[in-house]
């Protein structure tokens, strides 16, 4: 079985020990970088299936070096960093990285989101089935029912697919603002994020068992929306 390789980009030599450590035990291929130009090197001769990438490097700043391998790479970045501020989320968000994790963090979450874009496909699959709460919803043929037997259905508008469809053939994956509202509403709307609160507000309300506790289509605070099988 080919095991995942993982470039892990840190200046802290304690942080790169510990999560050398944890991710070999757990059965990954770990290569190590402590600045950005050692980083992109690394990308470039190792070809890792996987960057998690902080921030706060010595020499090139992150968000350069994550723009420097969008350049080239499609290959999953996910953020780790210590920047709290949501305009540094968004600055990371928009620059590829399709995760962000904030340091102190639990390695279990970390790994979660390693798997999540890990298991990322080029293309999308032509027909997918998933449930959500008391619903199995089938993206191929644009049907949401009710698995209780009833066969009872919910409507749901054409935007309310469009945007239901980009997250859930995401699964996993934190899907920014940004590309959310440019994929499902046009470049013109990339700041209209009322728009993205209203109708996720929908979906729950329609397809959530508790739309205020959501426990399938999650809200990331200043970044995001994810969807959760």
């Amino acid at each position: 079985m080919t095991r995942t390789r993982v470039l892990i980009v840190d200046d802290e030599p304690q942080m790169l020990r510990a999560l050398r450590i944890n991710l070999q035990a757990r059965q990954y291929e770990v290569v190590t970088a402590g600045d950005g130009t050692s980083a992109l090197r690394a990308a470039a001769e190792e070809h890792p299936d996987v960057v998690v990438l902080d921030l706060g490097l010595p020499d090139i700043d992150g968000l350069e070096v994550l723009r420097t391998l969008r350049a080239w790479t499609p290959v999953p970045v996910v953020v780790l960093s210590g920047r709290l501020s949501s305009t540094e989320k968004v600055a990371a968000l928009d620059a590829g990285a399709d995760d962000y994790v904030t340091k102190p963090f639990n390695i279990d979450e970390l790994l979660a989101r390693l798997r999540a874009v890990s298991r990322r496909r080029p293309e999308p699959e032509p027909a997918t089935t998933v449930r959500i709460g008391e619903y199995e919803i089938d993206l191929a043929d644009r049907d949401v029912r009710r698995i209780d037997g009833t066969g009872e259905r919910q409507h749901l508008t054409r935007t309310e697919w469009r945007l239901l469809d980009l997250l859930v053939r995401n699964p996993g994956r934190l899907v920014g603002h940004r590309e959310l509202l440019q994929q499902v509403w046009g470049p013109t709307y990339v700041e209209e994020h009322h728009y993205l609160r209203q109708y996720m507000g929908q979906l729950r309300r329609k397809l959530e068992a508790d739309p205020a506790r959501p426990r399938h289509l999650l809200t990331e605070p200043a970044m995001g929306y994810r969807f959760q099988p």
